[in-house]
């Protein structure tokens, strides 16, 4: 890979003139006046098919220019683009948030191409992007991110995955957070000038649009859209946080936050101009549950387990007899009728297709993951006392009385998981599940209620969010030590660490390592694996893991 491709400013954007702009505020955008078009940042694609896949960029119009603007979009086999394979034209402007998006069909499968956009003389960066394979393929490998939240950290981990090679990147959501300044941030990272815009939480369709441009102002964030292929889904900060169907826990009318479907609607508008993501249903229906063939190879499966068909919230405040009486409710769903039928087809024709791989990407831990109960002694003397006042306190009273931690994920609605699990053991051949949302690292083997090995579970740690160490005033080994203790099923945890996770994909097995930046705190840093975790075809367990020495 050229080192001219990847070349990107990391100057702080500014805002364009207000004149030209009204409504459209900061985005991160620099000053280029005397340009007739502006590439304000700059390229991404996503959603690859074996013969076409998405290209994004966004454009402005220069000074006195009419604010539609067409633009000119190409790929070539390559960087310089003696020969081009597709073209065509696009427009946009304001309504759109001057975001372009465009299906660029007519490719071949399993190959690498570099494209670019054109707008009154002025080029965008060159992006490199890849088709998927076809059948026959032998080998292919997936990033694996989630949880990126700008005032958390600096984003090493996406500046790290731009320079490495793989097939596409698959987010699993908390892309963006919606907190006002200062809210959920680091404060050392602060002092560093990473603050949020705008300043509120953020609710319209506007807010929206700046929390995007902001993120996307930050260089490795377009470093690694430029290089790679995405596939993404929403979690629930791409709304507010902890989304479901009808409402969230972060949301409040009584605030001035206005009504929740207003909001909903305005972050899934924002969400697919701002990504490159191919678009299904309206806007209304919010339908991002997707899949995508890896040749005969694997099927990765994307499902929507926060928006689209999630009954609302446990939490561990309830009182025990209710929560008692909503977990045994056969019907309470974490993703909804229509997409569990979906689901359904999905697995068996993956199945009857003879692809030994259905990868599910998703957002929330499926696996059972329990309370830990250390008692206060266990505790450092000179954190007791607030360990005994704190949210931990309450936990470990219900942990005894056996309920899970989270009723976030997958532990909240345990009918809907047993009936997913027997569609995993029904319908496909060899299941992995991806997650995020938790921030920390996580892998299980599933089993349904019967105890039967099912299905395997990798769980990201997350790119600049904090982790489980931040649950537990306890030294990371007695922490991981803790967790393993109370949840059968789990085979690796580690609190600590912002990091991604690789899958490499063959017929015989599925290998999945952890990478782990040394801080979020500097843009220096340096990166640790974990030993690849593997588990082979017709086992649905992980193999014990060993070091390297």
């Amino acid at each position: 890979m050229s080192q001219d491709l990847f070349q990107l400013n990391r100057r702080r954007f500014l805002a364009v003139s207000a004149a030209m702009l009204g409504s459209l505020s900061v985005r991160g955008m620099p000053v280029l006046a005397a340009a007739p078009a502006h590439f304000t940042h700059g390229v991404a694609s996503g959603d690859p098919l074996q013969d076409r896949v998405i290209l994004w960029t966004r454009v402005l119009p220069g000074s006195g220019e009419p604010e539609s603007i067409q633009l000119e979009w190409q790929v070539a086999s390559d960087q310089r683009f003696a020969n081009i394979v597709a073209s065509g034209n696009s427009t946009t402007g304001p309504a759109r948030d001057f975001t372009v998006k465009v299906d660029a069909a007519g490719l071949e499968p399993g190959q690498s191409y570099f494209y670019r956009f054109t707008a009154q003389g002025v080029s965008s960066p060159i992006g490199r992007t890849r088709t998927l394979p076809a059948a026959g393929v032998e080998q292919a490998r997936l990033a694996v991110v989630s949880c990126s939240n700008y005032p958390q950290g600096y984003f090493n981990v996406y500046r790290e995955i731009a320079a490495r090679d793989c097939d596409a990147v698959v987010h699993l959501g908390d892309y963006i957070y919606e907190y006002p300044d200062g809210g959920y941030a680091n404060p050392l990272i602060l002092e560093k000038g990473r603050h949020v815009q705008p300043i509120h939480e953020i609710v319209s369709l506007e807010d929206y649009r700046m929390r995007y441009g902001l993120y996307r102002s930050d260089a490795d964030l377009r470093a690694i859209h430029q290089a790679h292929p995405f596939i993404c889904v929403w979690d629930d900060h791409e709304i507010t946080n902890n989304t479901f169907k009808e409402g969230a826990e972060n949301h409040n009318p009584d605030q001035g936050e206005g009504d929740f479907g207003g909001r909903r609607l305005a972050a899934i508008q924002a969400f697919h101009e701002w990504l490159p993501i191919r678009e299904q249903s309206s806007i209304e229906e919010g339908i991002i549950y997707r899949s995508f063939d890896f040749g005969d190879l694997a099927s990765l499966i994307m499902m929507d387990t926060r928006l689209v068909g999630r009954d609302e919230q446990l939490t561990h405040n309830m009182n025990i007899d209710v929560i008692r009486s909503e977990l045994a409710d056969p019907a309470r769903s974490i993703m909804g009728a229509q997409q569990e039928n979906w689901l359904a087809a999905q697995l068996k024709h993956s199945a009857d297709a003879g692809i030994p791989w259905q990868i599910i990407g998703q957002q929330v831990i499926m696996g059972r993951k329990n309370i830990p109960l250390v008692a206060n002694e266990e505790f450092a003397p000179e954190v007791r006392d607030a360990v005994a006042n704190s949210r931990y306190a309450l936990l470990r009273e219900r942990g005894q009385l056996g309920l899970p931690l989270n009723f976030d994920a997958w532990d909240g609605y345990p009918a809907n998981r047993e009936r997913v699990l027997d569609m995993f053991r029904e319908l496909a051949n060899n299941v992995v599940v991806l997650a995020g949302d938790t921030h920390s690292s996580w892998a299980f083997d599933l089993h349904n209620d019967e105890g039967d090995a099912i299905a395997v579970e990798f769980g990201t740690p997350s790119v600049s969010s904090p982790g489980f160490e931040s649950f537990m005033p306890l030294p990371e080994d007695e922490l991981v030590e803790a967790f393993m203790r109370a949840s059968p099923e789990m085979r690796y945890m580690r609190g600590l660490g912002r990091g991604w996770m690789e899958l490499d994909i063959t017929r015989e097995k599925i290998a999945n390592s952890y990478f782990y930046v040394s801080t979020v705190m500097e843009q220096a840093y340096s990166v640790d694996a974990v030993a690849p975790m593997e588990s082979y075809a017709g086992e649905h367990v992980i193999r014990p893991i060993f070091s390297p020495e």
